[in-house]
């Protein structure tokens, strides 16, 4: 996925599978404390107040526990090593458990507008609501907000783009607590109808966050291929490979949040297969050291000579 909060350091060494699933999972048990404090006093609170702003919210923050516990689920399979069946190992669960936080986002979503659009059918039915609702509204802003800064701290360390996804619906779950605060604010100034108005937005914002996370995982999963500053960024290392002459048809396909790699790579047309193939492999590990590369495979070509793999047919070989 497309997070421009990761920000990838080429040459920092990457975090092994194990570190990022350590990561993950003490971020995620964090959130799920936060949640289930924050679900138990919204909706309870909500029901009391008799604000559907703040009954929505807790519902996105119930929400937040079942992306959760699909984080913890696809963290624990995505550390598999590979075996015969995966041979590029279990990296795309993390593309998988993105794709269901955003089908949950939009569901949630939907579920909310849904239910916005009946209470504003009947606006004078409306309720006014009590004046706790505002001081649970203001708390879990603040709560949401340390969280999504936190999480979304660890996301960037371990460059992990499901953990960025899961910080950012910490971060959605702020700004509707802040809708709702304004509704609720609202609400007690005399017009009961901007707390179901509320409601609508967050269901909004929710229903937007699931399509843009649920879309972006499809084309993952699709093999998209990474930015081409990152492409770029492998063309010149394995440039700068000693023995590399150029570099052409760089291709790159997502694999979780790892990348694999293949590339054809021109050596001097005179060297032995063996000193071709030995340039080859370093230029295999020095891809593999300094970016989130899972493989690379290389395809070796005589330097200044035509490429048989993609010349026209009829062009001799020059003396």
């Amino acid at each position: 996925m497309n997070f421009p909060d990761i920000n990838d350091d080429n040459e920092h060494a990457s975090h092994t599978v194990a570190e990022r699933a350590v990561a993950a999972s003490r971020s995620t048990w964090v959130s799920v404390g936060v949640n289930v404090v924050l679900t138990a006093a919204q909706i309870s609170v909500g029901i009391f107040s008799k604000s559907q702003g703040l009954i929505a919210d807790g519902i996105h923050s119930l929400s937040d526990l079942v992306s959760d516990f699909v984080v913890l689920f696809a963290n624990h399979h995505s550390k598999k090593d590979a075996d015969e069946d995966h041979p590029y190992g279990h990296h795309r669960f993390e593309t998988a458990a993105s794709l269901a936080l955003g089908l949950i986002l939009l569901a949630v979503g939907v579920g909310m507008l849904w239910s916005a659009f009946r209470k504003l059918e009947a606006p004078e039915l409306v309720p006014q609501v009590h004046v706790v609702a505002l001081w649970v509204a203001g708390g879990a802003l603040v709560s949401k907000e340390l969280l999504f800064r936190y999480m979304l701290a660890v996301a960037k360390r371990v460059k992990s783009s499901m953990l960025v996804a899961n910080a950012w619906h910490a971060r959605s779950d702020a700004a509707s607590s802040l809708v709702v605060g304004i509704g609720i604010i609202g609400n007690l100034a005399g017009y009961p109808i901007l707390d179901p108005i509320a409601a609508l937005i967050v269901g909004f914002m929710v229903a937007k966050m699931g399509w843009s996370f649920g879309w972006s995982a499809m084309h993952d999963l699709m093999d998209r291929a990474v930015d081409e500053q990152e492409v770029a960024a492998i063309r010149k290392t394995l440039v700068e490979t000693p023995g590399v002459s150029d570099v052409h048809d760089v291709r790159t396909r997502k694999m979780g949040d790892m990348i694999v790699v293949d590339a054809h790579i021109e050596v001097d047309a005179n060297i032995t297969v063996e000193a071709g193939h030995d340039i080859a492999v370093l230029a295999r590990q020095r891809v593999l050291q300094r970016h989130r590369v899972l493989n690379l495979m290389t395809h070796v070509d005589p330097w200044r000579r035509p490429d048989l793999d993609h010349g026209q047919a009829g062009v001799s070989t020059p003396p």
